[in-house]
């Protein structure tokens, strides 16, 4: 039996928040066990609201500032986590927070520097997952298939309703990113100074806009196969500027006809490829209006985890991949980024060295 303690931080593009899991992974019988023995999500404040939602616009020298305090931030949330629970960690696993995603274009970048996390807590850091996938020509994105595949095997798809939706596929070790979900969903919800719509209730209220509706639904993105995934760049060039071309339309409607969307995309995805059971996880998993809607529109069984599956399961999986990585086994499948070969993402931060002997033993 070999067992691993692990942190595991993830900051998403939905912008709730820090995630930070406490998380144990055995591996016997051939078979990974995990349990989230703690979990707590840390709200960010306005400066750092406004500090990461605005730095891809900002001057050139903010970057790298902000990567250092980002990152120092991040070790001294993980370390008071750490001491309220009197934790025994191994490693600390974290994501970012994602800045730049244009692989396209050759980069991806995700803020939160792991050298950073590991001043602050003394303890041995990964990062910077996606960047070695978009060099090897993949998206760098997404990375959780892999952890659904060994973690959540029993069910046919895993659909993550984050900032974006996307799924992974138990058969096919296919995965992409559908459209956009809570992102947009929380800047309507903002204009109304609300973090979010609560259940849908907004959008429940409104009425479908068909001109919107047909508008969103030719976007290209929908037409491209293969592996795909979004950024907040294709949200701002694409997205937002067919929603607020229709600035006559009630807010109301805007969501109604948004959550429509999301789930006419969703529900496409599951028919298309005769999913069984999906397992649905994030943010949009409490939004009882948008899942009835899918459930309206595919013969697909919707299964809702407990609340910690649901809020952590991505911080979970990103712990997961640094077990991965530090077992020099394979984290990154060139079949859900579409690069040329899998590889084994994450940069290591501090000293690994005795780590790496006892989980390699």
């Amino acid at each position: 039996m070999n067992k691993n303690n692990v942190i595991g931080l993830m900051s998403g593009t939905s912008m709730d928040g820090v995630d930070i899991v406490f998380c144990e992974f055995i591996y016997e019988n051939n078979k990974w066990i995990f349990d989230i023995k703690e979990a707590k999500t840390i709200p960010y404040d306005n400066n750092w609201m406004v500090r990461l939602s605005q730095l891809h616009k900002q001057p050139i020298h903010l970057y790298p500032k902000t990567d250092a305090f980002y990152g120092r931030y991040l070790g001294k949330i993980t370390k008071q986590f750490i001491d309220e629970n009197n934790l025994e960690v191994d490693f600390i696993s974290s994501h970012g927070h994602t800045i730049f995603h244009q692989p396209e274009s050759g980069f991806t970048a995700q803020i939160g520097c792991g050298a950073g996390i590991n001043a602050e807590t003394n303890l041995p850091v990964i990062n910077n997952f996606r960047t070695i996938d978009v060099q090897l020509g993949g998206q760098g994105a997404p990375l959780v298939p892999i952890g659904d595949k060994y973690l959540f095997s029993e069910y046919n798809a895993c659909l993550n309703l984050g900032g974006f939706a996307n799924i992974s596929f138990k058969e096919t070790s296919k995965a992409f990113d559908i459209c956009p979900c809570n992102m947009v969903m929380n800047l309507l919800a903002n204009e109304l100074d609300l973090p979010f719509d609560n259940e849908g209730e907004i959008a429940a209220n409104g009425t479908i806009n068909n001109e919107l509706l047909l508008a969103f639904n030719n976007i290209d993105f929908y037409k491209k196969q293969g592996a795909k995934s979004l950024g907040i760049e294709w949200v701002n060039n694409q997205f937002l500027p067919i929603l607020n071309g229709f600035e006559n339309i009630l807010l109301a409607d805007k969501m109604a006809t948004l959550s429509e969307h999301i789930a006419m995309q969703i529900a496409t995805v599951l028919n298309t490829n005769n999913i069984e059971n999906v397992l649905v996880t994030g943010g949009g998993a409490f939004n009882s209006f948008l899942i009835n809607n899918i459930k309206n529109k595919t013969k697909t069984e919707i299964i809702i985890p407990n609340s910690k599956i649901i809020n952590f399961k991505e911080a979970l999986i990103f712990a997961f991949l640094g077990v991965l990585r530090i077992k020099n086994e394979i984290n990154i499948l060139k079949t859900v980024t579409g690069s040329k070969t899998d590889s084994m993402g994450g940069a290591l931060h501090g000293n690994f060295s005795k780590l790496i002997k006892r989980l390699q033993d």
